[in-house]
């Protein structure tokens, strides 16, 4: 059977090490304001540190996804060429994305990634039991056990959750009502900041053309927010913690990228496009009014016909230009 135990010592490892860290710093170790903030601070930089590890892979995630929006056109010609044919439609597909190396699933790669990472600190803070008695395993020390424990946020452990038991709260020395409410607000913070991440990349970026790949787009829009509020209750405090800090910092970095290397194409609803590479407005404002708005080349003045003088007999064109009569 795969183990999964090298998962759990590395992020054993990273989750202790940054704890060090903090404690050398001098964060204190005790609760301030109910909170063990070493603990606290050593999930959020736990976050940081799988983030900094996959910013390559997020890269080629925002590079794959441009492809596929250059690639919008040709689908849908397909789409229009193969319709009611699926079989041929799909085929037709897999070798366009083939030919120009652009891959529909590379959307998803970063989150992929990042599973085994959520999977083994859920792992990792659900045995964070008083009664367990394999502390030492994964490279803790009785002592980082025994604190870890012990860690709360806003008088909650980190180890518990919204669906603890009572004999679960007890061991961990906690309040179950204090419990719930700070995991329930956690899990709705969850399910916003989830919602919007998917929805700044899909307005950035625009609904995609293809079926499946909108399919895909609707289900991380919708779908995940709504099963975290299931799941979200069986999730300890300091996964949500790690979940919450895993979306703030994803909506920074993909408000970084996506100014860095704006999109092709950006639609506002399924189905509704904009033209590519639009024409921005200049920029107006800004700070102390220092950028002007851009100057507008001035239309061609229109020559002016100078009047009669005063007292002068007016003039018929029409008569000025034939020939005088001659003489007989």
């Amino acid at each position: 059977m795969f183990s999964l135990d090298w998962i759990y010592y590395a992020i054993s490892w990273i989750l202790l090490t940054w704890h060090s860290a903090w404690d050398a710093i001098g964060v204190s170790a005790s609760a301030v304001i109910g909170t063990n903030w070493s603990w606290i601070l050593a999930i959020v930089f736990l976050v940081v540190t799988v983030r900094v590890i996959l910013f390559p892979v997020f890269v080629k995630q925002i590079k794959s996804q441009r492809a596929m929006q250059a690639l919008q056109p040709r689908v849908k010609e397909l789409q229009e060429k193969h319709k009611g044919d699926r079989e041929t439609l799909q085929k037709e597909m897999m070798e366009l994305y083939r030919k120009e190396k652009a891959n529909p699933l590379m959307g998803c790669l970063p989150m992929f990634l990042q599973i085994p990472v959520f999977l083994g600190l859920f792992h990792v803070l659900k045995r964070l039991d008083p009664a367990n008695q394999g502390k030492t395993r994964y490279g803790w020390l009785v002592d980082q056990f025994e604190s870890a424990s012990q860690a709360k946020l806003f008088t909650a452990p980190i180890a518990g959750k919204f669906g603890s038991t009572a004999d679960e709260l007890a061991r961990l020395g906690a309040n179950g009502t204090t419990v719930k409410v700070i995991a329930g607000i956690l899990v709705l913070v969850m399910m916003g900041t989830t919602y919007l991440t998917s929805r700044q990349m899909i307005l950035k970026t625009g609904w995609a053309e293809d079926p499946q790949q909108r399919m895909i787009q609707r289900l991380m829009l919708y779908g995940i927010p709504l099963s975290l509020l299931v799941s979200g209750a069986i999730f300890p405090i300091g996964v949500i913690i790690y979940w919450v800090t895993n979306n703030l910092f994803t909506l920074g970095q993909q408000q970084w990228v996506l100014r860095k290397f704006p999109p092709l194409v950006t639609n506002t609803k399924p189905g509704t496009t904009t033209a590519r590479n639009p024409v921005q407005p200049a920029k107006t404002g800004g700070f102390l009014n220092r950028n002007k708005p851009a100057s507008t080349p001035a239309a061609p003045a229109t020559p002016k016909i100078a009047g009669p003088k005063p007292g002068a007999k007016p003039t018929n064109p029409k008569k000025g230009g034939r020939p005088a009569k001659r003489q007989g």
